[in-house]
């Protein structure tokens, strides 16, 4: 029962749901999350520590960066199956539209230049 509790509570965030829609078109790294979502750094790594407790996300060093990714849901059935039904939910709400949109405007270069 733990375990389920830990997905239902990463999934009962607005913010994490919508850091699950970025991650289902590709790997992002904090900082294209943080442009993206206009939140703070510190608040990004909070949400994907969340997301990875509950197995929801994993990361991988890639050269410089971290690029976070979904997980393969092998380690919980509950993460699994609720991953699997993400992909056809809240494709049409106005908020991950939105966040989408934005997402196609953010160049990791241009960010880390700042």
């Amino acid at each position: 029962m733990k375990q389920f509790v830990k997905v239902m509570k990463a999934l009962s965030e607005p913010n994490r749901l919508k850091i699950l829609k970025m991650l289902q078109h590709r790997a992002c790294c904090v900082c294209e999350i943080k442009e993206t979502l206009g939140i703070a750094q510190p608040t990004v790594s909070k949400h994907l520590r969340v997301l990875e407790t509950a197995g929801l996300v994993s990361a991988q060093k890639q050269g410089l960066w971290v690029k976070y990714h979904l997980s393969d849901g092998r380690s919980s059935p509950y993460a699994a199956t609720l991953m699997g039904n993400l992909r056809h939910w809240l494709n049409e709400d106005s908020e991950v539209t939105k966040t989408m949109e934005r997402m196609q405007t953010v160049d990791t270069v241009q960010i880390t230049k700042r």
